[in-house]
Parts: structure tokens; C-alpha cells; sequence
């Protein structure tokens, strides 16, 4: 499994000299179930995440919501001190509420209480790239993101922030955002099945800002579910993988973060980096995403 991350090609984040590995490491599923409280196996989380940055992953996705907190502790009982060419990504804009909910919190404290937060359970003076996730459970939502993104912009200036990225946003939203500050990467929902984003997605390649899919295989329906199994076992190989190498092929500006709190899916998760999808295969994944979905 070693060095299997660097298979799946490099792209370099706009404006910056941070050269990534396209295929990197979601930490959101390291925390207990709901994305709530600590996993069930600590040593276990922490040996996936070991495993990862050997196997080559070189940028880490993770919140100091997930947990909360906990994703974040577990980092750095793994990781620091850290490898000097290991990027952390992070994100901010939503917090926990007692019931496990999911909180929009995007007010001037909120933003730099959970800046600080993800500062000191990370270990770090400054986070390498902040996204700055909007919208709601269901996807963007159109308005204005200038005053919570000003807040960013303004404790990039203090040096608490490297770079700025954006997640769950519009086309409208990051041009707004870019007049702000620097954008270097979007992350939204995005895969075979789920669309919406192509003409998004070809905007960003034009102008090499990273687009991060989250969600490889969420909101299938049953038909195209059945659809993707069928062809994986045509490919031999599983689901999942084929869904990442669809998405290493669709643009050269797409980062992966698949997550997983298990040694053997992250094994395969990696080999996903070496599967090239045929021309037949990519005609088959167009037909499964034209399928009608729920």
C-alpha cells in the first residue's frame, strides 16, 4: 500500500507553492457514530491515520466540528509533530448543537472562537487552508458570504490562516468571495450520480483553483446503486473505487478526501489512485448519472 496516494497525480493549489497529492484523507468518519463524541477504538483511528500520510496522502480534511473537537485531538495524537509537506484543511461556519445538530455559525466570534479551536487542538500557530462552509443540510444557497469571509480574510492577515478555500457554495459566491481574498479550492457535493456542479467544476479547471468533491457515493438511488455495483464487478473492483477513479478522471484540478476509520478501506480507497476507467466504462458511468435519481 505504501506510495499509493502519489499514483493518483499531483495538483498545486493557486497562488501558492503547495503541491498535493490528488488523492488524500477525510477524518470526518474517525469520530463516534453520528459524527459525535470519540470512536469506539482510538489506537485504531490513529493507526488509519499513520497509515495514510506512509501511504502517501498528503493533505488531511478534517473540522474542529466533527466530534466536536475530536477528529482534530486525534491528528495530533497521531501526526505532530508533522511532516513538513503535510497539509491540513479545515473548516469552519457550522458548530454542534448538545442534540448533535448541525448549527450554522457564522458570526464574527463564532468564526474566531473556532479558528483558535482548531489552532489548539491541532498544535499549530497558523492552519495551512481554511474553507469557509455555507448553505444548509441540502446544498448552497444563494446570498452574500462577504461578512463571515472578511472575518477570514482578516485573520489570514494576522497570520492565523495560510489560504482561504470555500465549501458548499455558487458560482455567484466565489466570485464574490475572490474580491476579497484569494480562493484556492472549493468543496461541494459532487459525484457520478450528482451533477449539478459540471459546468462549476469546468470554470475552476480554466482558472486551476483545486475542486473537492465530498460524498462519493452519497445520495444514490437504488437503480443507480445497482447500476455503479453491476459495472464494478465488470471492472473487478469495488464500487468506491471506481466512483474516485471516475472522479481522478473528470478533471485534473480534483482532489479526493475519502474517509474511513478501517485499515483494509483504506487500502482499497488508495488503489483507487491506479484504476483507469476505459472509454466504455466512463460511456456506462454518463448512463448511471442520467438514471433517475429519488
Amino acid at each position: 500500500m505504501i506510495g499509493q496516494a502519489y499514483l493518483a497525480g499531483k495538483f498545486t493549489l493557486p497562488g501558492t507553492s503547495i503541491t498535493l497529492n490528488r488523492m488524500g484523507y477525510g477524518a470526518m468518519q474517525l469520530a463516534g457514530p453520528q459524527v459525535w463524541g470519540p470512536p469506539r477504538d482510538p489506537e485504531a483511528a490513529i493507526g488509519v491515520l499513520r497509515k495514510a500520510v506512509e501511504s502517501g496522502v498528503n493533505h488531511l480534511d478534517t473540522s474542529d466540528f466533527y466530534g466536536p473537537h475530536v477528529t482534530n485531538q486525534l491528528i495530533k495524537r497521531a501526526l505532530h509533530p508533522y511532516p513538513k509537506e503535510l497539509v491540513i484543511v479545515t473548516k469552519v461556519g457550522y458548530r454542534r448543537g448538545a442534540d448533535k445538530s448541525w448549527i450554522p455559525a457564522s458570526s464574527r466570534k463564532e468564526l474566531v472562537d473556532w479558528i483558535h479551536d482548531n489552532l489548539r487542538n491541532l498544535g499549530v500557530h497558523t492552519l495551512d487552508v481554511v474553507n469557509l462552509r455555507m448553505g444548509g443540510d441540502t446544498g448552497p444557497s444563494e446570498g452574500s458570504i462577504e461578512t463571515p469571509l472578511t472575518v477570514l480574510a482578516e485573520l489570514k492577515h494576522q497570520g492565523l490562516i495560510r489560504h482561504i478555500g470555500l465549501s458548499n457554495v455558487t458560482p455567484r459566491q466565489i466570485a464574490e468571495a475572490e474580491a476579497i481574498t484569494e480562493i484556492v479550492c472549493v468543496q461541494n457535493f459532487y459525484n457520478i450520480a450528482h451533477r449539478g456542479d459540471d459546468g462549476f467544476i469546468d470554470r475552476l479547471t480554466e482558472r486551476g483553483i483545486a475542486y473537492v468533491p465530498f460524498f462519493a457515493l452519497g445520495g444514490f438511488s437504488p437503480l443507480q446503486s445497482s447500476a455503479l455495483d453491476a459495472l464494478a464487478v465488470v471492472l473487478e473492483a469495488t464500487p468506491m473505487q471506481v466512483a474516485l477513479a471516475w472522479l481522478l478522471q473528470r478533471a485534473p484540478n480534483i482532489l479526493l478526501i475519502p474517509g474511513t476509520s478501517s485499515l483494509e478501506h483504506l487500502r482499497l480507497n488508495l488503489q483507487a489512485a491506479t484504476l483507469r476507467l476505459p472509454s466504455e466504462a466512463l460511456a456506462d458511468l454518463d448512463a448511471i448519472g442520467r438514471i433517475p435519481g429519488h
